[in-house]
């Protein structure tokens, strides 16, 4: 099936998300449609799939004009989404959330499960997905929840694929595996419109490349493009894609862990029993698949998290059940994983957020009053050195770009003394551009002699920042190696396997 989209447009208020977006994808095409986030690439897919109502623009399935009221109109018309967080019901079976909303019945109007059974077996024969029809979605690895949403979408006889950010929850080889499905399904013919911001992926895959940035189109290129020149579509400038680093000078433990565990609000351990050191002048990134511990284990580090048992020392100073202010006070700066939330105060100004952690003394502070003469001086200096994109220091946090907005967060933690620098997913949702000037900064924080923890789903991140790398699986560590590691390995260890069995 052919889709074309014409001048497709989507406002929110005064914001323009998409501005007159045309493309076109041929059956049997992988279509990516590459982009930062907030590019307007989902906003574009919703229009598509019937979850939001374009205010211009018109939409042609094999030449004919469609309108969707609702995603039920777009499946009837033969589109299939997969979204990047799956909407899959945990406690259901495979064949159970196929047929969910589209359920067959028996002539006596009860739920026909076998033949549920029989469709999901029949399209896993076709694609070699092998999946246990009767097995609870809770129970299944991400990557296969993954395949059950394609078989979702092929069991209503989709044509015309849409995969948002499909590799975000995968390992190295179930992005491989995945990416082979994308072969096979647009060999049969399957139109599929992968949306993605990785440019390893992009050139994997793709039969063409469109680029799309601040909500229109840029370009349309082959995926033989380089890499550069693809990134420099994206951003608008020239960008440096790699990190220059000199060999780690490592030093003294300053991180020290031992044996931690934490538990959630059902008794569940999050952290299982890890271990581990950092040194004075050394980057170690924790790794793995999001939602194996990582966000638990950094939320611990800084007292945000309670301490089941286990301990974790400072610069030699038991810190295991400091409340989050001394931890900070005791040198430790951290970017949080969720800076809207987490990292920022969106109605206070850019001056206002820089020194949200330094409030009691210079120069932000003298005495009991805000020295209001330094903090603009220590400001002006602070958006110069960070390179924040900005009219003016008394500028809203939240009217700031993702990447300006990141900017302020790194700026304010890396102006402090620090003994040690934590970082969760330190360049998610910002721009080709801030990500080179965010590795960077940490690089020469590095330098400084500041041990340095990073928290990365992202590989090509951790490979280009690491001394030393620890995988994550399950609330455990796998193992710690060295980044020469290879990412066959590293996927292998990301889906639970040791080092050592990795080897035998």
């Amino acid at each position: 099936m052919k889709l074309e989209l014409r001048d497709m447009t989507k406002r929110f208020g005064p914001v323009v998300a998409n501005d007159h977006i045309s493309l076109t994808v041929e059956p049997g095409q992988i279509h990516a449609l590459l982009g930062e986030n907030g590019a307007g690439k989902s906003t574009l897919m919703n229009l598509l799939y019937g979850l939001y109502k374009p205010d211009e623009g018109r939409i042609l399935l094999d030449g004919t004009e469609v309108t969707f009221a609702n995603p039920r109109d777009a499946m009837a018309a033969g589109i299939g989404m997969v979204h990047q967080h799956f909407m899959l019901v945990p406690v259901f079976s495979v064949a159970e959330n196929v047929v969910l909303g589209n359920e067959p019945s028996t002539r006596i109007g009860s739920l026909d499960l076998d033949t549920a059974r029989e469709r999901v077996h029949e399209i896993s024969a076709r694609f070699g997905f092998d999946i246990d029809s009767d097995a609870i979605i809770e129970d299944l690895p991400v990557g296969i929840q993954q395949r059950v949403e394609i078989i979702k979408a092929l069991a209503r006889d989709a044509e015309i694929l849409i995969l948002d950010e499909p590799t975000a929850v995968l390992t190295p080889q179930e992005t491989d595996e995945l990416m082979a499905i994308m072969r096979q399904l647009a060999a049969e013919g399957k139109s599929i419109v992968f949306i993605t911001h990785k440019l390893r992926e992009v050139k994997a895959v793709a039969d063409v490349v469109t680029v799309i940035r601040g909500g229109t189109v840029v370009d349309s290129v082959s995926p033989t493009t380089p890499i550069n020149e693809l990134a420099s579509l994206m951003v608008g400038r020239e960008v440096d894609l790699t990190v220059s680093k000199k060999v780690a000078a490592s030093g003294a433990v300053v991180l020290a862990i031992d044996n931690l565990v934490s538990v959630d609000e059902r008794g569940r351990r999050v952290i299982d029993g890890v271990s581990f050191e950092v040194r004075a002048g050394e980057v170690l990134c924790v790794a793995g698949v999001e939602g194996n511990g990582q966000t638990a284990l950094a939320e611990t580090i800084l007292g945000l998290r309670e301490v089941h048992s286990g301990i974790i020392t400072l610069a030699g100073k038991d810190i295991t059940h400091d409340r989050v202010k001394q931890v900070l006070d005791a040198g430790v700066g951290y970017i949080p994983e969720d800076r809207k939330k987490d990292g920022l105060v969106g109605d206070f100004t850019i001056e206002e957020n820089l020194m949200l952690n330094g409030s009691f003394g210079a120069p932000w502070a003298k005495g009991l009053g805000i020295d209001f003469a330094s903090r603009q001086r220590e400001s002006a200096k602070l958006i110069e050195q960070f390179d924040i994109r900005t009219p003016s220091a008394t500028t809203l946090v939240k009217k700031l770009s993702g990447g300006n907005q990141q900017k302020v967060v790194v700026a304010r933690e890396l102006s402090r003394e620090l003994t040690l620098f934590v970082a969760a997913q330190p360049t998610r949702g910002v721009d080709v551009g801030s990500i080179e000037f965010i590795h960077e900064r940490i690089v020469q924080t590095r330098d400084s002699g500041i041990p340095v923890v990073i928290f990365s789903t992202e590989l090509d991140e951790v490979y280009a920042l690491a001394d030393r790398i620890a995988v994550m699986y399950r609330g455990k560590l796998v193992g710690i190696v060295p980044p020469s590691t290879s990412r066959e390995v590293m996927g292998q260890m990301m889906a639970g396997v040791s080092p050592a069995e990795v080897a035998a």
